[in-house]
């Protein structure tokens, strides 16, 4: 939990540009119902905080011609840090790979991949993801369809727990 206390105005604000990041700050202040310049304030402040990490535009993979998005679940012979810290960086260098999480459990890390077609998938597979060092096992998963794919927090409970922490 943040030890820095937002306010109603700062939570409307992260909500809004969550929603939208590409408004621009006259019509985020009018949203949040204050002045643009303090606004712009807050936003700053809320950037500086680590509250808001990036602004981001959400691409059409398909589009731009990749089919094929796989789950591939890693486990690792050895979870020493310096083992888990090396796959990671490792991981950092597959432009394929667009998401990876350390988990708990029997398996180390789930990583979202992506790839035009299933034969660069496999190629990747095969000529990197199972050949890495300190891999011991690696399950694939294709994905069918994504029935829901939502960025950041839902803001409704975030306003739940401030309510309830007043």
């Amino acid at each position: 939990m943040p030890s820095i206390k937002l306010d109603p105005i700062d939570r409307r604000i992260l909500a809004e540009l969550q929603a939208d990041g590409r408004m621009t700050n006259v019509e985020l202040s009018r949203r949040v119902g204050i002045s643009a310049p303090p606004c712009l304030r807050r936003v700053r402040a809320l950037e500086e905080t680590g509250f808001i990490t990036g602004y981001h535009a959400e691409v059409n993979s398909r589009e731009l011609g990749f089919e094929v998005m796989v789950f591939a679940l890693v486990s690792l012979i050895s979870q020493a840090e310096a083992d888990l810290s090396a796959f990671e960086a490792r991981v950092r260098s597959w432009p394929l790979v667009r998401e990876c999480h350390m988990l708990n459990g029997e398996i180390d890390f789930m990583l979202k991949c992506v790839a035009p077609d299933l034969s660069s998938f496999q190629r990747f597979l095969t000529e990197n993801l199972t050949s890495a060092p300190n891999v011991a096992s690696v399950k694939t998963s294709l994905v069918i369809r994504c029935g829901k794919d939502e960025p950041g927090v839902p803001f409704e409970v975030v306003e739940e727990r401030a309510r309830s922490e007043s």
